[in-house]
Formats: C-alpha cells, sequence, structure tokens
C-alpha cells in the first residue's frame, strides 16, 4: 500500500476540484426551526486566470 502525504492529496483534490454540499435541519417535536444549507465548490486558480503583476490595467 503507497502511502500518500496530506500536501500531496489536497494539490490532487484541488487540481480537478472538490464539491462540498451538506445540510443541518434543527427541529423539535417535528417542528424545523432552523435549515442550513451549504453548497460549496473548491478550486484552484489557473495563471493564465491572474493578471501579471507588471501589467498595466485600462
Amino acid at each position: 500500500m503507497e502511502r500518500i502525504a496530506l500536501v500531496d492529496l489536497l494539490d490532487r483534490l484541488l487540481a480537478g476540484g472538490v464539491v462540498i454540499a451538506g445540510d443541518l435541519v434543527i427541529s423539535i417535536a417535528g417542528v424545523d426551526l432552523v435549515q442550513v444549507s451549504l453548497r460549496a465548490l473548491i478550486t484552484t486558480v489557473r495563471d493564465e486566470l491572474l493578471p501579471d503583476v507588471g501589467e498595466e490595467r485600462p
């Protein structure tokens, strides 16, 4: 079994992107009091999308 470092695992996951989704509902006696929904897309920003540091903006 090959061991993978946490940094390598995160690098592989972020290179392709990660979707996190979850729901939390707090209820009493069958009555929903609070509902929280989470949807997140986490990925890396590619160098092609970043402007050059020395580049002037119009």
